[in-house]
């Protein structure tokens, strides 16, 4: 699941919840969290938004699902990403239910498709931070 040959732009700085999220993914893992009422709260927040409670647990997920929509990009807002355009920004529903956005590598933003079955990879950047992206499946 992982790409030690991947590069990133720049490095998030997490902060309250998001810190968690990104921890997960440096130990290898998605993982999401999820109420005790079962909805899934992605991206991570305090309280539940269907009953309203402060319990959750971080779950992993499969990282498997499918494209669900996208965006395609074709100027750079930071010079860093100006050699990736154009690039997509994509929305992954989880086998589980939830939605990710993420970019999916490996393929053309031209060649993306509603339904495309797609698989996680993870790069872990610090003991703290790992960053996400898909790959088309075989």
């Amino acid at each position: 699941m992982s790409d030690p040959a991947f590069t990133p732009r720049f490095t998030p700085s997490p902060e309250g919840l998001a810190a968690e999220f990104y921890q997960h993914l440096a130990r290898g893992e998605l993982r999401l969290q999820r109420c005790a009422c079962g909805v899934w709260r992605h991206p991570p927040r305090v309280l539940c938004g269907r009953c309203g409670s402060e319990r959750s647990e971080w779950t992993a997920v499969s990282g498997r699902g499918a494209v669900y929509t996208w965006t395609v990009t074709h100027q750079p807002l930071f010079p860093s990403f100006a050699d990736d355009v154009p690039y997509a920004v994509v929305v992954v529903e989880l086998d589980e239910g939830p939605r990710i956005v993420t970019a999916v590598r490996g393929m053309e933003p031209s060649a993306l498709r509603i339904g495309l079955p797609v698989e996680l990879r993870i790069t872990r950047i610090s003991d703290t931070v790992g960053l996400h992206w898909f790959v088309p499946r075989a």
